[in-house]
């Protein structure tokens, strides 16, 4: 057992306050306060991309679900509605009647994936628009500027997101233009926030490792952005065609560089099992579409496997999704109801799988924290996996 000195590292910062409540093993059980709210971690933050959430979930059933922590992306936004638009009216918070924290993704991923014809250049990225093919530039002062104008909690640093495929000598280059990008952001996200305008002066700012699927890279690159003294650290560029077993590598050798007593968040990630490994290694913030996609296409998650509820298995199924599970849907609806809602298009049977599956993510980490405060986590991951093992009914 940790003294209590130990369990109470923390890091202020603007209007935030870091504490770490309880380690059992590398996993943290901790306390982010921000100016939009307090995150209990370990958290899932559920991603509605264009500030709503994919099938038909608003933000008053969001705080239903028990949900913490909203994200949504700068370039979507920037691109459809526009940021200026959306500060006028306000901000995020305002704009998505949502009074808890938020997280912008800085648009760096989309802009590598989604833009097509691109040029890197030192400044940043030329690209067109997936939307109408305009025109547009992006670097880390456009990101930070969007970002500000979007008003929301947590601003993602500017980066470039390489193939977990791509040759070292790419690599390399890529890391060392995107540390640069960093510091760019650090220093225009402070110029932002010193704005009498700014829809909040208290945005808090996280940086980005990378390095593929490069140890010694990422470790550097870990090394190198702690040394910036940010608000939150993430783990980028992972859950993009590697395995999970170089998943858990890259996690293994790179979270013990970046600081304990600050934030972890692994971008993008991912299946329960994925997320139950990453809270063992340390990291405190997840985010991912599987619960929200799958849902959308009847796919559910249980304590014994995801179902497809279109399975004909389920045609006089009178139980709820998951006999274990609390959230709205199982409290109202049988799987035959779902599977015939899915079965006639109609948009309700959608809407209650992804509430479902949100429900599910949020509650499982949410189990996970109180695990991690009573010294059980490895037998909550153990009972966790052993359930999910029990296999898919597809």
């Amino acid at each position: 057992m940790r003294s209590r000195q130990q369990l109470t590292q923390k890091y202020h910062s603007k209007m935030a306050k870091y504490t770490i409540d309880n380690l059992d093993g590398k996993a943290k059980a901790s306390t982010f306060e921000t100016v939009h709210g307090t995150i209990k971690t370990p958290v899932f933050m559920n991603v509605a991309t264009v500030a709503a959430i994919k099938g038909a979930v608003s933000t008053m059933d969001l705080r239903e679900i028990g949900t913490q922590v909203m994200l949504c992306n700068t370039y979507h936004l920037h691109v459809r509605t526009g940021d200026e638009t959306i500060k006028k009216l306000g901000g995020l918070h305002k704009f998505t009647n949502w009074d808890r924290p938020i997280l912008t993704d800085s648009g760096g991923f989309q802009v590598f994936s989604l833009a097509g014809l691109r040029r890197i250049k030192e400044e940043g990225v030329s690209f067109s628009s997936h939307i109408d093919g305009h025109k547009i530039f992006m670097g880390p002062e456009e990101s930070m500027q969007i970002q500000s104008h979007l008003g929301s909690t947590i601003a993602m640093a500017f980066d470039e997101c390489p193939s977990s495929v791509a040759e070292r000598e790419y690599v390399e280059k890529s890391v060392a233009r995107t540390e640069r990008w960093l510091v760019r952001s650090k220093a225009e996200m402070d110029r932002l926030n010193s704005l009498p305008d700014t829809v909040n002066p208290d945005q808090l700012l996280f940086g980005i490792n990378q390095g593929a699927c490069f140890e010694d890279i990422r470790i550097a690159n870990a090394d190198y952005i702690s040394s910036l003294d940010l608000d939150g650290y993430a783990i980028g560029g992972l859950a993009v065609g590697e395995t999970h077993e170089e998943m858990y590598r890259i996690l293994d050798a790179t979270v013990p560089h970046l600081p304990q007593d600050k934030p972890t968040y692994l971008m993008g990630v991912g299946t329960p099992q994925n997320i139950l490994e990453g809270i063992e290694r340390g990291v405190d913030f997840f985010d991912c579409v599987y619960p929200t996609r799958n849902g959308r296409h009847g796919h559910v998650y249980t304590h014994k496997g995801k179902l497809n509820m279109m399975n004909a298995a389920f045609e006089f199924d009178t139980r709820p999704l998951d006999e274990e599970c609390d959230c709205p849907v199982c409290r109202n609806y049988s799987r035959a109801y779902i599977r015939h809602l899915l079965k006639a298009r109609e948009m309700l049977g959608m809407r209650l799988c992804v509430l479902h599956n949100l429900y599910f993510y949020n509650k499982m980490v949410a189990d996970a924290r109180k695990a991690i405060l009573e010294n059980k986590y490895q037998e909550y991951k153990k009972k966790m996996l052993d359930g999910f093992s029990q296999g898919n009914v597809e």
